[in-house]
């Protein structure tokens, strides 16, 4: 039956705001000190706090995180960074923006993360750094990873947007490694509504990220202002940073939260039988290992075996849950086959798995206020659907 009451329609995201953030964006407001300022301060503190007393500092978005980490890694002409082509295309226009080269690596098919193989297979004298990332929240192998970094002499710029409270070994994701990026956009699992936060490992990195965000300008006594490199206008103001405040609160409920709809996603897809129809779940991971926060809950289709096939059949998927109320999203289709990347010489057939992946990849409802029987909604909405539309 079609949802015809819009009230009844599950998105696949809603962010959570409380009354009680509201209230504190009131009081901010009637402060007079709206752009960057003590809440600012206090949400960095708090930040740095959650990553062991690394330095961190916040920015507008999380693409300007990568951006400045990119410049305090001094990568620009010439130099070329390694990353996956499964992400949204801010990982690959930051890189771009540098003056330096994308060099894009096919895909692990279980984990959907970068191809750690693939990725020292790759490395060329002009190699200077890779961009991991955490696709739903999943980390790859951290130890292999800093090992290719030590070996070769790379920097790692953690693309870790989707990855606040995720872990390796126990380790909390930012509380170790080299410069890890992460973003408090809308969809994400704690918001400021758009911003992001840069982990960093000294003093004088954080001092430098300071200065970029804010043009460059170096403020001296009451009068005195330089500017030795150019920065950008990419500060974050009190009222997004009141907003994060109250959001780090209930950071702990958010994952555990979350961490139960996947429970009850993977219970309700095998009553359903989705893998009997070739859809294919996330990696069940070791949780002494690593830990995702399940930011997303992907499934894959088999879209060749399914009406419309690789070119069509996610759509005609999303089209029927969404006649049935069901809101789905597409996380990410590979960014080495749009137009523009194109014309720097990527085609079909260079990352297989990434295409694939790509072409199938279903993003679905996934955030703390869902209830319970939700998830068993979507899920034989999916089955039904897909059973429908096979071949």
């Amino acid at each position: 039956m079609t949802a015809s009451n819009p009230q009844d329609f599950l998105p696949f995201v809603r962010p959570q705001i409380n009354a009680a953030t509201i209230a504190e964006v009131g009081k901010v407001l009637a402060s007079g000190w709206i752009t960057s300022g003590p809440k600012v301060q206090a949400f960095e503190t708090r930040l740095s706090a959650l990553f062991g007393g690394r330095p961190v500092r916040t920015f507008s978005n999380g693409s300007a995180t990568m951006e400045i980490a990119l410049r305090i890694a001094d990568i620009g002409p010439g130099d070329e960074v390694i990353t996956t082509s499964i992400t949204w295309v801010a990982t690959a226009n930051v890189i771009l923006t540098v003056g330096a080269k994308p060099v894009f690596v096919d895909v692990d098919p279980r984990t959907r993360n970068i191809d750690l193989d693939a990725v020292e297979a790759a490395i060329t004298p002009r190699t200077r750094a890779i961009i991991p990332v955490y696709l739903s929240g999943l980390p790859v192998d951290m130890d292999r990873l800093y090992d290719i970094a030590r070996r070769h002499n790379l920097r790692v710029i953690e693309d870790a947007a989707q990855a606040i409270d995720s872990r390796w070994r126990g380790q909390r994701i930012g509380a170790f490694g080299d410069l890890v990026s992460f973003s408090f956009q809308a969809n994400k699992n704690i918001t400021t509504v758009e911003g992001g936060c840069l982990v960093m490992n000294t003093p004088e990195e954080a001092l430098r990220a300071e200065r970029l965000r804010l043009q460059g300008v170096i403020r001296t006594g009451m009068d005195g202002m330089d500017v030795e490199e150019p920065g950008g206008k990419f500060n974050l103001t009190d009222v997004n940073a009141a907003i994060g405040l109250a959001q780090l609160e209930t950071l702990d409920a958010i994952t555990a939260r979350r961490a139960r709809l996947a429970t009850l996603y993977f219970e309700s897809a095998a009553r359903h039988g989705l893998a009997d129809l070739g859809i294919e779940l996330p990696l069940a991971i070791d949780p002494t290992l690593a830990t995702t926060n399940w930011h997303m809950f992907q499934v894959v289709l088999p879209t060749d075996r399914l009406q419309g096939g690789p070119a069509q059949a996610r759509q005609l998927v999303m089209e029927a849950m969404r006649a049935q109320g069901i809101g789905a999203g597409v996380h990410y289709p590979p960014i080495h086959l749009f137009s523009y990347f194109r014309s720097l010489g990527w085609r079909e057939g260079m990352l297989p798995h990434a295409e694939r992946i790509g072409r199938g990849i279903l993003t679905l409802p996934m955030f703390p206020a869902m209830q319970d029987a939700d998830v068993e909604r979507v899920c034989a909405t999916l089955s039904e659907t897909c059973k429908r539309l096979s071949l």
